[in-house]
């Protein structure tokens, strides 16, 4: 009996030495803010990694295949359901932690995570088009910018490559919904990217510094990375398309293979306090779904305009939905159509 202790606490004694020290967070490039890890790890004494992706679909596909290391991953809402589907998140005890209280109402109970089993929020926000005003003066507030530009910006516009907000704004600016599949739409929107794409500069993903620089004069982008690229140069702006724009919430999830779970719980409730959930909304200038940040939050993001929407424009948001599978195989198609 005396071994069988013995052996157990020893088990025990490496088990929680393995947990004390590691975090392997992926999330999307220059999202987390470096003073909330900073104190993570004072806190906890636990030194956190943090590994970038550039897109959901590269996310999913590295998750999927196994083998990658990481703890936490931080997926949209859209694609939460098919994390959970395959079997890749585990159920934490989300409820059960200290500051799960701290989840604004309309966050806590979910279409695409019902009682918020498998994650928390991260940041919430829209993605339209940013433009730099000092080299086009019309409507911004129309996806006409990238999907039909006018001669002052050919050349000059960047999409960022999201598959499911690019689609799905195309969509909207032929008068179809998100996920739709009626074929007519799905062919309208297909026919509207593949004709505009030759009028693009690019299709990558880190805009806030090309449009700080004016490297990029027109972008589709989010309105966080839009808010933090204004601050550096004031002549950009953002705006939210009348044909349609997308409303997401990204959200952190355990991996069901992760290898430091302890700690991967312990940043989980960590981001459901408010002073923690300002500190990233501080970083990446969006929105975060915990109450009680607002007190925490700096007072420039209260009435910026990449946070307050026009009240004209409110219902011209749409919430992305997750696709069904024939949704995802028409999205598919014409992603890789827009990638030749």
């Amino acid at each position: 009996m005396k071994l069988v202790l013995t052996s157990a606490l020893a088990i025990a004694a490496a088990t929680a030495a393995t947990a004390e020290g590691k975090l392997n967070i992926y999330n999307w490039g220059n999202y987390t803010s470096p003073e909330l890890i900073e104190k993570f790890e004072k806190e906890f004494d636990v030194e956190v990694t943090i590994t970038d992706f550039d897109s959901n679909t590269t996310a999913l596909a590295k998750i999927e295949a196994g083998g990658h290391g990481f703890d936490i991953v931080v997926p949209t809402h859209s694609y939460v359901p098919t994390y959970i589907e395959k079997g890749l998140l585990m159920k934490p005890g989300i409820p059960e932690m200290e500051n799960y209280k701290n989840i604004s109402a309309n966050w806590k109970e979910v279409d695409w995570d019902p009682m918020r089993e498998y994650t928390v929020p991260w940041q919430w926000g829209t993605t339209g088009v940013a433009v730099n005003t000092s080299a086009y003066g019309g409507d911004i507030n129309t996806s006409d910018i990238w999907l039909n530009p006018p001669p002052e910006l050919e050349g000059k516009v960047n999409v960022v490559p999201e598959m499911q907000d690019v689609v799905s704004l195309a969509l909207m600016y032929v008068g179809g919904e998100p996920c739709s599949t009626n074929k007519d739409d799905l062919k309208k929107a297909r026919d509207a990217l593949v004709a505009a794409k030759a009028k693009w500069l690019s299709m990558d993903y880190g805009m806030t510094e090309k449009l700080s620089n004016g490297d990029v004069v027109a972008t589709v982008n989010w309105n966080g990375s839009t808010f933090r690229a204004r601050e550096n140069n004031p002549d950009v702006a953002y705006g939210y398309p009348k044909e349609g724009y997308i409303v997401w919430m990204d959200n952190v999830g355990i991996l069901a293979d992760a290898q430091n779970p302890d700690n991967a719980k312990l940043f989980v409730n960590f981001i459901m306090d408010p002073e923690n959930a300002a500190m990233i909304s501080a970083f990446a200038r969006y929105a975060n779904g915990i109450d009680g940040s607002e007190a925490f939050m700096p007072p420039e993001m209260k009435d910026a305009p990449e946070i307050v929407v026009p009240e004209e424009l409110k219902a011209a948001g749409k919430f992305n939905p997750a696709c069904s599978d024939e949704a995802k195989e028409y999205y598919n198609a014409i992603w890789t159509e827009l990638q030749k």
